[in-house]
């Protein structure tokens, strides 16, 4: 076992009906793997190696929520916890035009080390805070850079995935859409309010986080991305938790799930 824990969790015993997660928190490289991966600290400083700004949003909101908020402390690089265990893209080689030398090699053995440091004790403790209550709604948040290379860029400053459960997403992208205050904030940056449905990218993964810990058991659940670059300071965290914290909380309510 790594003496480092490969996760925290803020407030376990907060009594909010939500559980905040954070699966791509940090791009940490923990000792067991290396003092690095063979790249460069601007690219472990890109989305490649973690969800800029996510954390700081997720804590935030597990605060304004007062419900406990989960996060890893590693890089996803080094094992990808949002992704199912037979996944091909488990431990990267390549992502986004760069190269990743550490994990060239790394064989069936060294993704099985990787498995039990990392991946699976995060997804443990997941799980046995899900069961702490049976009515638990998982929200996790991610962010999404604003332009891959040689990509356009994307317009979206938020977007609401789903995985084929549409209780909360639906109401909730309304929800979105409708607000005051996310059309000012678009209007401060020059643009048009855009909630991604399903943007930037598809929200299901056989296996991934959402799956594992509520398709499966039929929990309530979202997954939010934000766009990264408004998400960098944290000020900036601070203050997009406290645009989504009433709507989600009202979207909840609301619906009567």
């Amino acid at each position: 076992m790594t003496d480092h824990p490969p996760f925290y969790i803020d407030g376990p015993d907060r009594p909010g009906r939500w559980l905040i997660t954070c699966d791509h928190a940090t791009n940490r490289v923990p000792p067991e793997i290396g003092p690095d991966l063979g790249i460069s600290p601007d690219d472990m400083a890109r989305h490649i190696a973690y969800d800029v700004g996510a954390l700081g949003v997720s804590r935030e909101l597990g605060r304004l929520l007062d419900s406990p908020m989960i996060h890893t402390d590693f890089s996803r690089l080094v094992i990808d916890p949002n992704r199912g265990e037979d996944d091909p893209t488990l431990v990267m080689k390549l992502y986004d035009g760069t190269l990743i030398p550490r994990n060239r090699h790394a064989d069936d053995a060294e993704v099985e080390r990787r498995l039990a440091l990392f991946h699976r004790p995060y997804h443990t403790a997941y799980e046995a805070l899900c069961q702490k209550r049976d009515d638990v709604v998982i929200c996790a948040i991610h962010s999404f850079t604003p332009q891959l290379k040689g990509r356009p860029r994307r317009p979206w400053q938020i977007g609401i995935l789903a995985a084929y459960d549409t209780r909360l997403t639906a109401p909730l992208i309304k929800a979105l859409e409708a607000s005051p205050a996310l059309h000012a904030e678009a209007e401060k940056i020059g643009e048009r309010l855009m909630i991604g449905d399903n943007e930037p990218y598809d929200g299901h993964l056989p296996g991934d986080a959402i799956d594992r810990h509520a398709l499966h058991h039929g929990r309530l659940n979202l997954l939010i991305e934000i766009r990264s670059d408004l998400i960098e300071t944290a000020a900036q965290q601070a203050h997009w938790a406290a645009l989504l914290a009433p709507l989600l909380q009202d979207t909840l309510t609301e619906t009567g799930l």
